[in-house]
């Protein structure tokens, strides 16, 4: 049906190569909108005769109502999107790619491309037509494909696959201690590890400090008597950690004299406590990191050359309701990429320095590219422990979901691909969700860029409603969802982002 409809569009000079964004069935309300993209200026009598066309598809019961959104790619989009149809559909030839293995050109029609092919790779009769039907899925226009063979020998490319699959261990990072002082200790500390990159085991690791909090408390000994112990919370300027000191009974009266504020070095261990990593301090020295001190930023293991276990899947919308008004897309949304998502989570603490960080069962993303949704990706993650009843309850999600799903150390790559070049956006995305990805992605060794922007204070800035929760929001702009599903809530934040973005008609500053 969407061929005879697009053979009944294309009659109109200025839509002959337009194709369909999404169409949008709001059934409460008996509508349906859709969204065209082309690449030529229309007017006002286009608009009229696709509604026409529309109309004749629709059932009479149904309003319809259709937008026509102008986009025109440039070569280095096409050039992308051809690389992201090879990597799924003809990976053998993807992995034989250098990047000047394929060429775009602009012409009057459209876009005319060459890829460069190992000779002994074969690709089929269909080849250049598959890349192209993938093209015509996301932009408007002719596209004619050719590929040559080249000399490349198998030789050169083991010595790629060889080089992908090394393993890669992120560096830890020290600081030089200052103003170190013996409290308990016999050696002299000069070096202490940054507090975010301790997430190995270890039976000493050395780190340094402000103290943010102190909490005494007791524990029954073998001969069932009250002891005391300690439980610091310190900051490096890195991180926030949270450990656990018993003290020996002649350093007792020293470390009763600690308080919020000072510079204590601690000598500890790291250990893995059902899943989690944390550190009891065997001896507390005093000291700090230095004055001024910037940290350096932490090296990453480099984006995965493709998607493993979850792979992105071309954005369609059938039952969602209109992202788009009859405003045109914002210019500084065009040119930008943004990964707008959402995640549902064991519980609600975020925070590694509670020592009892609570874990992703599932992510839900969608690409944004020149303020037009593009992609999604999708998966659960297997927890490993079990899921309370609230969770269950709050989220449908159940422990049958999850169980063959993939953990979090083969999905954290490939969201990190996913998210490569993108501004993160997310509805409370600075106080919670940035939080989990970017922990279990440190975890991995990829290091997320802090480059994001949360929906709450935008919406508090241009908006003017009782509360500013995800479903509140969406009312303002009608739109219906599944709430409390990490697709749908990341789904529907997508579309507020780029409506509230067109009332505001700039970018906020990022986070």
């Amino acid at each position: 049906m969407t061929d005879d409809f697009l053979n009944k569009l294309h009659y109109a000079e200025n839509l002959k190569n337009a194709i369909v964004c999404s169409v949008i069935l709001e059934s409460l309300k008996k509508r349906v909108s859709v969204t065209l993209i082309t690449d030529k200026a229309y007017t006002s009598e286009d608009v009229r005769f696709a509604k026409d066309t529309v109309r004749g598809f629709v059932p009479e019961l149904f309003d319809c109502a259709v937008e026509i959104v102008k986009l025109t790619p440039d070569c280095d989009m096409v050039k992308r999107k051809i690389s992201e149809a090879l990597s799924e559909n003809f990976r053998t030839v993807y992995v034989t790619l250098d990047e000047e293995d394929i060429k775009v050109t602009k012409t009057d029609e459209g876009f005319e491309y060459e890829i460069s092919v190992m000779e002994s790779v074969p690709v089929g009769s269909d080849f250049c037509d598959r890349i192209s039907g993938c093209l015509k899925k996301s932009y408007c226009g002719e596209f004619k494909g050719s590929y040559k063979n080249n000399k490349k020998s198998a030789s050169e490319i083991e010595v790629e696959e060889e080089e992908e699959n090394t393993e890669f261990e992120v560096p830890i990072r020290r600081f030089g201690i200052a103003d170190f002082h013996f409290i308990e200790g016999t050696e002299k500390q000069t070096e202490a590890i940054y507090l975010s990159d301790v997430n190995f085991e270890s039976e000493k690791v050395i780190v340094c400090g402000k103290i943010e909090d102190i909490n005494e408390r007791t524990f029954k000994n073998g001969k069932n008597k009250d002891k005391p112990y300690y439980v610091f919370t310190i900051n490096d300027n890195t991180a926030v950690q949270r450990l656990t000191y018993f003290p020996r009974l002649k350093s007792i009266d020293k470390i009763k004299t600690l308080k919020v504020g000072d510079g204590i070095v601690c000598t500890c261990k790291s250990e893995l406590y059902n899943g989690y990593l944390r550190l009891t301090a065997n001896l507390i020295d005093s000291g700090c990191f230095p004055v001024g001190f910037i940290p350096e930023k932490r090296m990453s293991k480099p984006v995965p050359r493709f998607y493993s276990v979850v792979k992105p899947k071309p954005y369609s919308d059938i039952e969602q309701t209109d992202m788009f008004s009859k405003s045109v897309i914002p210019e500084c949304l065009k040119g930008k990429t943004f990964v707008v998502f959402d995640l549902e989570t064991t519980g609600l603490n975020c925070a590694a320095s509670s020592g009892n960080m609570d874990r992703i069962i599932e992510i839900g993303a969608y690409k944004v590219v020149d303020g037009v949704i593009s992609e999604s990706f999708t998966t659960f993650i297997n927890p490993k422990k079990k899921l309370s009843d609230e969770i269950i309850r709050l989220t449908g999600i159940t422990e049958e979901m999850v169980a063959d799903a993939p953990d979090y150390e083969q999905v954290m790559p490939d969201f990190f691909k996913f998210c490569d070049g993108a501004v993160l956006v997310g509805h409370n995305i600075a106080g919670f969700d940035f939080k989990f990805v970017d922990y279990y992605c440190a975890r991995c060794g990829y290091m997320l860029e802090r480059k994001i922007i949360d929906t709450i204070p935008l919406s508090q800035e241009l908006l003017f409603l009782s509360n500013y929760k995800l479903n509140t929001v969406a009312d303002k702009f009608g739109i219906v969802f599944n709430h409390h599903r990490a697709i749908d809530d990341a789904l529907v934040t997508a579309k507020i982002f780029i409506e509230l973005i067109k009332i505001k008609k700039s970018l906020p500053k990022l986070q």
